[in-house]
């Protein structure tokens, strides 16, 4: 099953196309990560997703049925353009904004209360928002995105402005969503943290869709047949001899010396082991994976010189 499917999804506006017949499919209970360059596409595709805009042609379908606009009230969505009332209170504001959620203001205190215990704020409360770092007014921002359980969360470049502490408090609290049953959106540029935290990604580039499936798919796919050896003690032999095997560097690994090879597709691991333990003691050997970051840069510039 799949809580939101964008279909053929296009938007242009004055002078450039935003998106170009872009379709997704977000599981339920996945983290789907939304990838590319500024001005690819992605905060539009979620603006369309949240109604704000509507799209020139396609559809979004949200639980099963075309979108409606009382769908929004499932929905939350931190933009990555911030936006408190500067003058208010945290706390005045925060119970506001709740309340707009569909809250009565019992529920929405006790569950502000709960929020603002657990990231340990309570003592923002009475605070003007203008008093708060970036950083807080973010915390207080993320609680009210989520204030009211929604089925679908958005979060658009969320670790912006964050420092790795509150980063990885953030992206705790996205894990500990998912295990409740939310389904997450994240728009972001930070590849380490889609590695940890995405199931699926799809990647817009260029207002159109260039890759997309499910993260340990796709480094598999990408590979490029690098393995690792590490090893302790001299080299016995000069094992850099096989042209089927590219040695790409040497280096330090703890007590050891880690060596990275490329080889042709003619050679198995099995074979690579079997000719490397001639020379060194071998202490470890494993395939490398490339990270998104790579993968991202190698297709972008492939589509770009396209």
């Amino acid at each position: 099953m799949h809580t939101l499917i964008a279909e053929n999804v296009s938007k242009s506006f004055i002078n450039h196309k935003a998106l170009d017949d872009v379709s997704i499919s977000v599981p339920d209970g996945a983290i789907f990560g939304l990838l590319g360059p500024n001005g690819a596409g992605k905060t539009t595709l979620i603006r369309i997703i949240n109604q704000i805009y509507a799209p020139d042609n396609g559809r979004i379908i949200f639980n099963g049925n075309p979108i409606r606009p009382d769908d929004v009230e499932k929905i939350g969505y931190l933009p990555e353009e911030r936006g408190l009332y500067k003058k208010m209170k945290v706390g005045e504001q925060a119970l506001y904004l709740a309340q707009l959620k569909g809250l009565s203001r019992y529920e929405a205190l006790k569950r502000l209360k709960y929020w603002f215990e657990k990231f340990e704020i309570q003592a923002w409360w009475d605070k003007k928002v203008e008093e708060l770092s970036k950083g807080m007014a973010q915390k207080v921002q993320f609680i009210v995105t989520v204030i009211h359980q929604p089925k679908l969360i958005i979060f658009d470049e969320p670790f912006s402005g964050f420092d790795p502490i509150n980063a990885n408090l953030l992206k705790d609290e996205m894990i500990d969503l998912k295990r409740q049953g939310s389904t997450i959106i994240f728009s972001t540029h930070n590849m380490s943290s889609v590695e940890e935290l995405c199931d699926h990604v799809a990647l817009i580039n260029r207002s159109k869709k260039i890759l997309d499936g499910r993260v340990e798919e796709i480094r598999e796919q990408y590979k490029t047949n690098t393995f690792q050896i590490d090893f302790a003690g001299a080299i016995n032999g000069d094992f850099n001899q096989n042209p089927e095997i590219q040695v790409v560097k040497t280096e330090p690994f703890g007590k050891l010396t880690r060596i990275t090879v490329n080889l042709t597709e003619a050679l198995s691991p099995n074979d690579v082991l079997k000719y490397f333990i001639q020379y060194v003691d071998i202490h470890g050997f494993s395939e490398v994976l490339p990270s998104m970051n790579d993968i991202f840069i190698r297709v972008v510039k492939q589509f770009n010189q396209n």
